[in-house]
């Protein structure tokens, strides 16, 4: 069962246990969708009920900020921990053994990051990459379904992910598909993480404002969001 926030369900899973379950899924080439919203992508789900029932409809959604844990918190129910995107793509890079398809990012960003994972896991062989400007899903769908990757990276930023994994899923023939946002630059090297001291401390949204101040409109949404989820909590006592 889910723990629900602001009509979002969540997955109550530790990093671990959401690593787990994707290599089980890898094993049986199982094509199961993962999902990462962050409290944003849950305030656009409010408005937007299509994308509400992709994230709902795909088989491991995890909590992509401390907004969505302090959000369940309000509403008198628990997450175990942030499970953030880029985090648990790194976790399972570690974890298993196979091939790996990037999609996303600006021409050329996929490239770079398949020759950073390529030395940074040993164990796993990048079978493909491609950016996230195609005009038209076909002809990266076949791409991807011949390479056959274990692992698909899916980073066409939201809504365009959560939409091409739920209407694609069954024929990108990939054992687990996550969409991660931006996770591509990041991955990439063209985007610096948040140092463990601010993530340590659930300043992480903050590093990156610091670094991105364009990022202030996207930011704006999380009182609004924290403002509804308390309404929530109080509508319902």
């Amino acid at each position: 069962m889910r723990t629900e926030v602001l009509g979002v369900g969540f997955d109550a899973v530790t990093m671990d246990e959401a690593v787990s379950r994707a290599l089980d899924w890898m094993k049986s080439r199982a094509g199961a969708v993962v999902c990462t919203p962050n409290p944003e992508i849950v305030w656009a789900c409010r408005k937007d009920g299509a994308l509400r029932a992709a994230i709902n409809g795909a088989d491991l959604v995890l909590p992509d900020g401390v907004g969505i844990l302090r959000g369940a918190a309000i509403l008198g129910r628990s997450l175990p921990e942030r499970v953030a995107g880029v985090d648990f793509c790194r976790a399972l890079l570690g974890e298993m053994e196979g091939t790996v398809f990037l999609l996303g990012g600006k021409p050329g960003v996929a490239r770079k990051a398949a020759e950073n994972l390529s030395r940074e896991y040993p164990r796993i062989t990048v079978c493909g990459a491609a950016d996230g400007y195609f005009k038209e899903d076909g002809s990266v769908i076949r791409e991807i379904s011949a390479s056959a990757p274990d692992l698909l990276l899916v980073c066409l930023g939201s809504p365009k992910q959560e939409f091409f994994m739920a209407k694609n899923h069954g024929a990108l023939n990939a054992g687990v598909m996550a969409g991660l946002g931006g996770s591509m630059d990041v991955l990439a090297g063209n985007v610096k993480r948040a140092p463990d001291w601010w993530i340590g401390r659930n300043l992480e949204w903050l590093y990156r404002l610091l670094q991105e101040p364009k990022r202030i409109k996207r930011q704006a949404v999380l009182p609004l969001y924290l403002m509804a989820v308390t309404a929530e909590r109080l509508k319902h006592g």
